[in-house]
């Protein structure tokens, strides 16, 4: 074993053990919740730190394999690392460090009400579970790994369990988290029978081997199962109601980093497990990519509730990354390796960009739950006086959503951007008309994220309070504001300089691809195809720094009047300003529920409470206008209709009779005897 891979194996075992001591130091340590919360969540942060540094080895070129000798007669664990391993468990760190620092103080509110010693241990191997995912080189070790940190997150959310609509949240994400598993055990399986290995290094060469029917049924299978992990649409619904139930450190993990888990499987069935597949792949994550992108930003815009517009906006992102990796699968397919390579390496970066702004965001409305005690955006209000730090972060996670320079979100679109329009390439007509939607797609997307973010952040921070809760609320700790920061620097820095993972992210995609993306990475200009795009992030950032300042200098040359004036807010005639008259995350969103009614279908709602003395004087009006789900209604209700139909009539070999149970394990004895012989 060369030196190198005695550090890089060195570094893995520590991270391990960190999270083995956090979960065991939980536990062990649950008398005292305090010592249990600090425990638990300090070694979770001192591993998330040791995943970074694998991480980034990794991705600079180290390579690992380890191998656990069989303790099953299916086979043993066996762990090894590439660059796109490496890529992933660095997007794993970049959000578990923040969240993990984080969660020390943001747990302290569950002290004497919840099982922090639970919540210590759940969180260090759900960290475990995601890092030895994407280390996995073979079924046996995947397959175990990804139920267990499907497990650990199950439990996480089941945090606050006496709530009803935690329990329905919970249920529905272990259904559908099962669901998803049950395809992937399916797939997996058919492919190490196909292929006679178990390895998953080995299956790229192998895979040659593949009847067509046969490679196509195991890429819808795996594609069903790791798409609900991602939380695409139509899969998407356990998503917006698993992540606002959980604590919002629990949200910012699951959201940032859990559900890419589902593009790693994607990116590896798509360009390394099954080879080059036909164009009907790529164009399949294509279509679903702008479905869910358009579809998720417009669910988002219509919500009070500000961790569930989080959660869908990460089925919104899910989706632009989707665009990226179905465009390359595409190219990949006709043949273009390097244009392959542009539209995967959009992908990935959107992929750690948004690992970033949205763990800032989830921290940032977990703040202001914390402070306001509610999720209700029309309950908030004027509190960015109240939580200046916390604003400013949330202000920042908001323009890198909105893809806005010179924050980070910006470059990952603008090379998906340049990524689609170059599909001129292919001479297909019905392949161009593909790429023309998802373009147009992508541009809808982006104009409605901004107006998502502007309501999240104006409603939410801006104008007077809403409540008393509002009203009474104060800055959260230091801790919490830290951890935010953290973050908020990560979106500058990947914003302003991200040459030096771009090109990182180019030898990661031609290892896939076979060839390098058509762009060149300088210092501080990215180049795509020649000359027919170019963007220098840095220099975006000097002139937008510098515009202002200069703006200000010209005002003092020409003398302009520099005193301040304080007035009161215009108030259209009114002498007096009340929360009555601010403009409500409701009344935002209706201009978009009257355009999109088709998807929305709103049921609308009219009390009115007249005043008891006469009818000439109205006491209260309440107006209701919520959007309903198409998805709930047109897919899921009937068949849990049906489900619920099945599981009556099955009822009746429930007898509770002990000797008919008997006759069934007879029968079923002789039937299996039967097909055995």
């Amino acid at each position: 074993m060369a030196p190198s891979e005695v550090v890089m194996l060195n570094v893995l075992l520590l991270t391990l053990a960190c999270f083995g001591v956090g979960a065991a130091g939980a536990l062990l340590t649950a008398p005292w919740p305090r010592m249990s919360r600090l425990v638990g969540h300090a070694c979770a942060l001192v591993g998330a730190i040791g995943a970074l540094a694998l991480g980034a080895a990794g991705l600079a070129g180290g390579a690992l394999g380890v191998i656990i000798p069989a303790l099953l007669p299916i086979g043993g664990f066996s762990l090894g690392i590439d660059r796109l391993s490496a890529f992933f468990v660095l997007v794993i760190a970049v959000a578990a460090i923040p969240s993990a620092l984080y969660a020390i103080a943001y747990t302290r509110a569950y002290e004497g009400r919840r099982s922090l010693a639970g919540m210590g241990c759940g969180f260090n191997a759900f960290l475990a579970g995601m890092v030895l995912v994407v280390l996995a080189r073979n079924v046996l070790t995947f397959l175990v790994m990804w139920e267990a940190m499907s497990l650990a997150s199950y439990f996480l959310v089941m945090t606050e369990a006496e709530h009803r609509e935690t329990q329905r949240a919970g249920w529905m994400y272990l259904v559908m988290t099962h669901a998803g598993f049950a395809c992937l055990l399916v797939g997996f399986l058919l492919m190490a029978r196909e292929t006679g290995t178990m390895g998953l290094s080995e299956w790229r060469a192998a895979s040659t081997t593949l009847s067509q029917p046969m490679r196509h049924a195991i890429f819808a299978l795996l594609a069903l199962g790791f798409g609900t992990k991602a939380g695409v649409i139509p899969l998407h619904i356990w998503l917006p109601k698993a992540h606002p139930a959980a604590p919002s450190h629990v949200s910012a993990l699951m959201s940032g980093v859990m559900i890419k888990l589902g593009i790693y499987g994607l990116v590896r069935i798509g360009f390394d497990w099954l080879g080059v597949g036909p164009s009907w792949w790529g164009g399949a994550i294509l279509v679903v990519g702008a479905i869910s992108a358009v579809l998720g930003v417009l669910y988002a815009l219509v919500e009070d509730d500000l961790k569930c517009l989080l959660a869908y906006s990460s089925v919104e992102n899910i989706g632009i990354i989707l665009l990226g990796v179905g465009a390359g699968m595409l190219f990949h397919s006709y043949q273009l390796g390097a244009l392959a390579s542009l539209a995967l390496v959009a992908g990935l970066y959107h992929t750690l960009n948004h690992a970033t702004f949205k763990p800032l965001l989830f921290m940032g409305a977990g703040a202001v739950v914390h402070a306001t005690h509610t999720r209700n955006m029309e309950e908030m209000g004027g509190l960015i006086k109240r939580m200046p730090q916390t604003a400013v972060y949330f202000l920042v996670g908001s323009v890198a959503i909105a893809a806005l320079p010179p924050f980070n979100g910006f470059i990952s679109e603008w090379l998906m951007f340049q990524s689609l329009l170059l599909s001129f390439q292919i001479s297909a007509t019905g392949t161009n008309l593909l790429f023309a939607v998802s373009i147009a797609a992508l541009a809808l997307t982006s104009g409605l994220a901004a107006a998502c973010f502007v309501k999240a952040f104006g409603i939410t921070f801006l104008a007077l309070p809403r409540s008393t809760q509002a009203e009474q609320a104060r800055e959260t700790p230091w801790m919490m504001r830290g951890a935010m920061g953290m973050s908020a620097i990560a979106c500058l820095m990947l914003g302003v300089a991200p040459v030096g993972l771009l090109r990182l992210l180019n030898t990661t995609a031609a290892e896939l691809t076979g060839a390098h993306a058509d762009a060149s990475f300088n210092w501080n200009v990215v180049v795509a195809n020649g000359a027919f795009g170019t963007a220098s992030p840095l220099w975006i950032a000097v002139a937008l720094i510098s515009l202002p300042a200069l703006i200000l200098m010209a005002l003092r040359i020409i003398g302009a009047n520099a005193r301040r004036r304080t007035y009161e807010t215009w108030g259209c005639g009114r002498a007096l300003q009340t929360a009555r008259f601010e403009y409500t995350a409701a009344a935002f969103a209706n201009p978009f529920k009257r355009v999109f009614g088709l998807l929305y279908r709103p049921v609308k709602e009219l009390d009115i409470q007249f005043h008891p003395e006469s009818r000439f004087f109205i006491d209260t009006i309440t107006y209701r206008n919520e959007a309903r789900s198409i998805f709930d209604e047109a897919l899921y209700d009937p068949i849990s209709r049906l489900v619920q139909r099945v599981a009556q009539r099955a009822r009746v070999v429930q007898s509770g009779n002990v000797h008919l149970y008997l006759l069934y394990i007879f029968v079923a004895l002789v039937v299996l005897l039967a097909l055995a012989s």
